[in-house]
């Protein structure tokens, strides 16, 4: 098949007005949405406890904050509490219940929490 036939068939590149889209669209990973990022004081924090194979876990919750951040937040618990954790999205695991203590260490931090 010669190019004018394909060309008549619509088959190739599109050249209508001045606007040529050739970014290929990643459908492994789609285009992520922009987090919103805010301050230590603009948080409000949220406690959570579920019971896991019988075993007691803390969420903490909605960290909108970096990564980076996020990840310091959660070595500086283990570190302090002895204990186990782990980030799933914008929350905090931690393994045990530890409300009140995580309470303490995050507000000596500035962290402001829902009452």
């Amino acid at each position: 098949m010669s190019l004018s036939s394909k060309l008549a068939l619509g088959l190739g590149a599109k050249l209508d007005g001045n606007n040529f889209d050739t970014k290929k669209e990643n459908k492994k990973n789609p285009k992520k949405e922009e987090k919103i990022l805010l301050a230590k004081n603009q948080h409000q924090l949220v406690f959570s406890f579920e019971k896991r194979n019988g075993k007691p876990v803390t969420i903490v919750g909605r960290f909108q904050i970096e990564d980076e951040k996020r990840k310091d937040i959660l070595k500086l618990l283990k570190t302090q509490l002895a204990c186990g954790g782990s980030i799933k999205g914008e929350n905090i695991e931690i393994q045990g219940e530890l409300k009140d203590k995580i309470r303490i260490i995050l507000v000596d931090n500035g962290w402001k929490f829902k009452n």
